[in-house]
């Protein structure tokens, strides 16, 4: 991988707070492998049977909710946007949803799981980023979409 100013090789959980205002039970996003200013990214979640979704969906199957694999991929995008735009969170920092299109889920996730998400930048223009996002497991396809939002101070 390139090591240019525009890359970064990781980013560790204290490094995701700076950039994204959602925090426990909400913060979904674990670990960034990658990251190309303004490009891509790919980070990581570790599914764990602990999460609060779990004993309500489903107790006798547990699987994680197809809304929240969309809002981890989302998180993933923000940080990329977030980081982009050379943005820490302030208090009144937020990223909105503006469009999801084409959300299709191919296979469960299921605690135990590690979902690889991967979203790269298609454009960003007056104030909306859209991305192509996908998480993966085992190198399988478990949920795409194409994502966008805005950046907003209130």
């Amino acid at each position: 991988m390139a090591t240019d100013s525009t890359t970064s090789s990781a980013m560790d959980i204290t490094e995701i707070m700076k950039y994204l205002p959602h925090r426990y039970p909400f913060l979904l996003v674990d670990r960034v492998l990658e990251l190309v200013l303004n490009e891509h990214i790919v980070a990581i979640k570790n599914i764990t049977m602990n999460e609060p979704q779990f004993p309500g969906h489903f107790p006798h199957h547990p699987v994680m909710p197809g809304v929240l694999m969309i809002e981890a991929l989302a998180q993933a995008a923000g940080l990329l946007a977030f980081k982009s735009a050379g943005k820490e969170i302030s208090p009144n920092s937020v990223i909105y949803f503006v469009g999801i299109d084409g959300a299709r889920f191919k296979r469960p996730v299921v605690p135990g799981d590690q979902l690889r998400m991967e979203a790269k930048l298609l454009r960003h223009t007056r104030g909306i980023w859209k991305f192509a996002a996908k998480g993966t497991v085992e190198g399988q396809t478990a949920c795409e979409a194409e994502l966008m939002c805005t950046l907003k101070e209130l």
